[in-house]
């Protein structure tokens, strides 16, 4: 399959990433994906192009007021975890990967 413009950036992005312990690559709903300890944190949709993020619902929620995201609904069934960041807001995506990781990792 042909990568993305977005997926391309995300996986230029999680190269460092995969360096830290307990980051590892995986597939999310057929999507490429990185997982921190097993754990779901960031995500490519090979479809928009867009970074798939979790974090707390208050700042998902957040992002999208600022539009800054979007909410992400596969199939019609919002994840309220998971923010969709467009690619053409790209330059906040490090930012966001690292909050991400953060937030995973902090998790219990």
């Amino acid at each position: 399959m042909t990568s993305c413009p977005g997926e391309v950036e995300f996986w230029s992005l999680a190269d460092p990433l995969l360096e830290k312990p307990g980051v590892s690559r995986s597939t999310m709903m057929g999507l490429p994906c990185l997982r921190v300890e097993g754990a779901f944190f960031a995500a490519c949709d090979r479809r928009t192009g867009h970074l798939l993020i979790k974090l707390p619902q208050d700042r998902v929620e957040a992002l999208v007021a600022a539009g800054r995201a979007e909410p992400f609904a596969p199939a019609g069934r919002r994840f309220r975890q998971w923010a969709a960041i467009p690619h053409a807001r790209a330059c906040d995506w490090p930012a966001l990967l690292a909050d991400a990781l953060a937030c995973a990792e902090a998790a219990p």
